[in-house]
């Protein structure tokens, strides 16, 4: 299947043509046609599937097609650097189609984002705390909006915007297109898809709770005062090209930062302490290789298209399947392969437990010098694993061989 076949604007079709996008992806190839039709719609993917062109290239072709108004179009999504994204990936297709976009986020000014609103727009981009703001001041109306879009919904309703969500909700018109776009689908989620949309078409695409094939998962059990010099080590490994490595809180995040930048490592923090320039720098430096290390709380783990992570490693296990499922997305990406590896003491193995019995796997262990006894629930209820799909009965590694 082309785009060709998708009825989209030919202006669109030019401009990805000059991105030498040629081929949907499965979830774009469902989508579309659906939303082209102008109904609602709940798409559940995996993160990396293309689900903002899977949105935009209908949206903005019946936008073009119909008399312009203002804000005719609001997209919401959890995070700055998400907006942002969005944005960009938004604006070469509106710009071809006559369309102007603004994104609202916190973290910065009220008042250059108040003259954009002033000056019109088709399209708003916007994080539901900034956009109250503005909404609040008066500052925008949505008399003329025709579709709105929720992605990344499931991480919205994980972040606490629920109530706000229901507020700008509240100062829409009913009469509206609704698109939902989720990696997962629980049941909060239906319950807002019932409440706010009228008989939607649903299409899942791929395995939702469950990583890509192409991702090599490893876990390295070590103490938790033997993580950091683990992680030094590993980074100086001739295959780790790009790595992002994820931390549970803000404080943990800055001190693992400064100690690979002492180390001499091109590293960067982010976090939502963070000012918005300093997140867009870092985010900006890593995609351009000025950096090859980004350590993060989970803000940049769901959504963000990074391209080219060689390695994602856990410092600190994720609380739920959920979030190692995301986290471990940001590599093997496009059908590319990577690896994702996770650093598990003692005191987190009922969390390593809870997300094998989720995947219904014991996530292969490395033998290694500094290796502490962690077993998960998970493992003491299984027996003894047989070969992998690799034909390793268990993967071996040598960490501290001579380079």
């Amino acid at each position: 299947m082309s785009f060709e076949t998708l009825a989209i604007d030919p202006r669109c079709l030019k401009t990805l043509k000059g991105q030498r996008i040629t081929e949907p992806t499965p979830v774009q190839a469902r989508a579309v046609p659906v939303a082209l039709e102008g109904r609602d719609l709940v798409a559940v993917a995996q993160t990396g599937t293309g689900k903002t062109l899977a949105f935009a290239l209908p949206s903005l072709s019946r936008l073009a097609a119909a008399p312009r108004g203002r804000n005719s179009m609001l997209v919401l999504t959890p995070t700055r650097e998400l907006a942002v994204q969005i944005r960009t990936v938004i604006e070469p297709f509106g710009n071809a189609l006559g369309l102007r976009t603004v994104c609202l986020y916190g973290g910065v000014g009220l008042g250059p984002q108040t003259e954009a609103l002033r000056r019109g727009c088709n399209i708003i981009v916007a994080t539901p705390g900034r956009l109250l703001d503005h909404m609040a001041r008066g500052a925008v109306s949505f008399r003329d909006l025709r579709i709105l879009v929720l992605d990344e919904a499931d991480r919205m309703l994980d972040m606490g915007f629920l109530p706000d969500i229901r507020r700008i909700l509240a100062k829409l018109p009913a009469e509206r297109q609704t698109l939902m776009f989720s990696a997962t689908f629980p049941r909060e989620i239906a319950r807002l898809a019932a409440d706010m949309q009228r008989n939607p078409a649903r299409i899942e695409v791929g395995a939702v709770a469950r990583p890509v094939e192409t991702v090599r998962q490893n876990i390295y059990t070590v103490a938790q005062t033997g993580k950091t010099p683990l992680l030094s080590t590993l980074l100086r490994g001739s295959d780790v090209h790009s790595a992002l490595v994820f931390l549970r809180t803000k404080h943990r995040t800055d001190r693992v930062a400064r100690s690979l930048h002492k180390e001499g490592f091109k590293v960067q923090a982010i976090h939502g302490n963070r000012s918005q320039s300093q997140r867009q720098q870092a985010l900006d430096g890593f995609r351009k290789g000025r950096y090859n290390v980004l350590v993060a709380t989970d803000v940049a783990a769901r959504g963000l298209d990074i391209k080219g992570v060689s390695h994602v490693i856990n410092y600190d296990v994720p609380n739920t399947s959920d979030e190692y499922i995301h986290r471990i997305g940001r590599t093997a990406r496009a059908s590319e392969s990577g690896d994702a590896i996770t650093f598990v003491s003692p005191d987190e193995c009922v969390a390593l437990g809870n997300i094998e019995t989720a995947l219904g796997m014991c996530l292969p262990r490395v033998e290694w010098e500094g290796a502490v006894n962690v077993v998960s629930l998970y493992q003491t209820a299984r027996k003894p694993q047989g070969p992998d799909r690799h034909g390793n009965s268990q993967r071996k590694r040598r960490l501290f061989r001579r380079r």
